[in-house]
C-alpha cells in the first residue's frame, strides 16, 4: 500500500520514523512518501521536503513567511493528488495538517491523524471540523480518548506515547564523551526551553540558585537550534555552571535533578525517573493573555496526565530565586519526597505505555484500517 506522512517538526521526525519502521514490517509492500526530515527518510520513507523548510515559529514570522506557507501547502497537494495514496497520514503539526486534513477529505482520500493537537487547552472549536475531516485519530495522552468522547462523541484511540520506547532506547546508550568529561559532582540539569525569548526570561531565574548548591554541578542542555554563543552571557562567574550541546537525554540520563521549562521536557525528564520542579516565566501581557485562552489545571504534561500535582510547577510571579532553591532543596535531599515522586513517575509509565510500544500499535491500527477499507 501507499502511505503519504506529513510531520512538520523534529519530534514528528522522530515519531514519523519509528511509525515508517513499524509500518514496513507489517506491509512489505508499503511505499512511503513523506515530508520530515532525516530520521523519517533513513527509516525508508521517500523525502519531498524536510522540516526544515516548514518551522515557522510565532505570530510574527508566520506573516512574514505567508506566501513561503501558502506555497508548501498548494505543492503539498499537488504532490499527493500526483501520487494518489492510499492514505495520508498526518503527525501532529495542525497548523499545517489539518488543512491539509480538509482538502484530502474532500478528495476522497482516507485521512489518518496520530499525536492529536492539544485541543483541549486551546482552540478547541477545531474539534467540529477535525471530526469530518479525520477518518481515524490517534491519541498519545490517556485523557484524550475520555476528552473526546465524552465532550465531542467522538470515538478515538489511544495507542500509547511513542516517548516511552525512545527514552527507554535513550536510557540504555552509554554517555558520550560530553558527559564524561563533566566534573563528578551530583548534575542538576537545567532545560530552560528552545527559544530565545523564554530562555532569556527563565534561564538566569535557574541559574540564580546555583550558589546554594555549591556541591552539585548545573548543566545548561543547549537547544540545537541555537548558536553556543548565545548562552555564554548567562555563565559568566559561576564556577559550578556548565553546558551542553545537543544531548539532553544524555544528560537526563545521568542527572540528579532537574529544572524544567514546561512542555515535552517535563514528560521526558519524568520518563528518565529524575526529580524536577517545573518553571515557567513569560512577559506579564503574554502570562495574562494565556489565562484567558488556556483551559488547563496544570502547565506540566505530568500534572495533566496524572491529573494531580506530581511535580512542582512554580509560575510567573511563584518562580523566585527563594521559592527555586527551597522546592529545588527537596527533590535533592528529601528521601521521602523522592521516594514518592519514583512511585508516580512509575504510575506515568505505566499509564503511558499501553503494551510498551505506541509506534507498533499506531501502525497496527493504521494499516488494519486501510486494508477493511481496500477489502
Amino acid at each position: 500500500m501507499k502511505y503519504y506522512l506529513i510531520a512538520g517538526e523534529a519530534s514528528g521526525d522522530l515519531h514519523g520514523s519509528n511509525l515508517i519502521r513499524e509500518l514496513r514490517q507489517l506491509d512489505t509492500r508499503a511505499t512511503i512518501r513523506c515530508w520530515g526530515g532525516d530520521l523519517m527518510q533513513a527509516a525508508g520513507g521517500e523525502l519531498v521536503k524536510h522540516y526544515r523548510d516548514l518551522a515557522f515559529m510565532g505570530f510574527a514570522e508566520v506573516v512574514k513567511n505567508l506566501p513561503t506557507i501558502l506555497r508548501n501547502i498548494r505543492f503539498c497537494k499537488d504532490d499527493i493528488s500526483q501520487w494518489q495514496p492510499d492514505a495520508v497520514i498526518l503527525i501532529d503539526y495542525p497548523g499545517f495538517n489539518l488543512r491539509i486534513a480538509e482538502w484530502a477529505k474532500q478528495q476522497g482520500l482516507r485521512v489518518i491523524f496520530y499525536i492529536s493537537p492539544q485541543v483541549w487547552a486551546w482552540k478547541e472549536n477545531r474539534v467540529k471540523k477535525m471530526k469530518q475531516y479525520i477518518d481515524r485519530m490517534l491519541c498519545i495522552l490517556p485523557f484524550e480518548k475520555k476528552y473526546y468522547r465524552e465532550r465531542w462523541n467522538w470515538e478515538v484511540e489511544y495507542v500509547g506515547h511513542p516517548l516511552v520506547e525512545v527514552i527507554e532506547k535513550a536510557r540504555q546508550q552509554p554517555a558520550p564523551p560530553e558527559i564524561d568529561a563533566l566534573p563528578a559532582k551530583p548534575l542538576i540539569a537545567l532545560l530552560p526551553g528552545s527559544r530565545k525569548q523564554e530562555i532569556a526570561v527563565k534561564l538566569p531565574i535557574m541559574l540564580s540558585v546555583a550558589d546554594a548548591f555549591p556541591d552539585h554541578q548545573f548543566v545548561v542542555a543547549q537547544a540545537p537550534g541555537l548558536d553556543e554563543s548565545f548562552y555564554g552571557t548567562f555563565f559568566q562567574n559561576r564556577h559550578n555552571v556548565s553546558a551542553v550541546h545537543n544531548q539532553t537525554y544524555a544528560l537526563l540520563n545521568r542527572a540528579s535533578a532537574a529544572l524544567v521549562t514546561s512542555g515535552t521536557a517535563t514528560l521526558e525528564t519524568a520518563l528518565f525517573g529524575v526529580p524536577q520542579v517545573v518553571c515557567y516565566k513569560g512577559s506579564n501581557i503574554s502570562y495574562q493573555i494565556a489565562r484567558r485562552l488556556i483551559r488547563i489545571k496544570y502547565i506540566s504534561l505530568v500534572n495533566l496526565i496524572m491529573d494531580r500535582p506530581v511535580v512542582t510547577e512554580l509560575i510567573q510571579h511563584e518562580l523566585t530565586k527563594e521559592n527555586l532553591v527551597k522546592e529545588l532543596r527537596a527533590i535533592v535531599s528529601d528521601r521521602d519526597r523522592i521516594q514518592t515522586l519514583q512511585q508516580e513517575y512509575a504510575r506515568l509509565k505505566n499509564l503511558l505505555s499501553e503494551g510498551g510500544r505506541a509506534s507498533a500499535n499506531a501502525a497496527e491500527s493504521i494499516y488494519a484500517f486501510i486494508s477493511e477499507r481496500k477489502g
